[in-house]
């Protein structure tokens, strides 16, 4: 469960590559156990835009290549704050829950494991979370992502009912 950092040369912009959880599973065959890794990886800007992929192979740095290919073919934008996310919303992926609660600003990122490398990766700074139901790491990052993009600011509501921001928040 370690996270690291890579910046790519040829693209302007740098992304965040977090390994969430590198799982190691055995095939016991005639010659004894054959060895496979997979890992769930989280990219982001930092700037709104997260995703991320899971990556399968025999060796772990392959595995853990495949998953950021995979994290940014999935990336997309989510709704953010200039201090948190818009309003409280529970994220749920299966029987995984994550309860994500906007924080005023200096609280910080209050995240476990795997939701902590979402939220960060998308760029929040401020969030109160609290993980509802199963902490399977596959589960809380998805959930925590469908909690994120089905995020709504006060703009686009205001847009759907053809009114402005004030009068909404009034």
């Amino acid at each position: 469960m370690s996270d690291f950092k890579r910046s790519k040369g040829e693209s302007a912009e740098e992304l965040i590559e977090k390994i969430v959880y590198i799982n190691r599973v055995a095939k016991v065959v005639k010659g004894g156990r054959r060895f496979s890794f997979s890992a769930i990886v989280v990219v982001g800007d930092g700037k709104g835009k997260v995703g991320y992929g899971l990556g399968k192979a025999n060796q772990v740095p392959e595995a853990i290549r495949k998953g950021v290919e995979r994290a940014k073919k999935d990336m997309e934008s989510v709704s953010l704050t200039s201090v948190s996310i818009p309003h409280q919303i529970t994220g749920s992926y299966g029987a995984g829950k994550v309860l994500l609660k906007p924080a005023s600003e200096g609280t910080g990122v209050i995240a476990g494991g795997p939701v902590r490398a979402v939220l960060e990766a998308a760029g929040v700074t401020n969030i109160l979370t609290k993980c509802l139901g199963s902490h399977n790491p596959h589960n809380m990052v998805k959930a925590t992502l469908q909690g994120l993009r089905s995020l709504r600011s006060a703009e686009s509501i205001a847009a759907l009912r053809g009114k402005t921001v004030e009068e909404i928040l009034a």
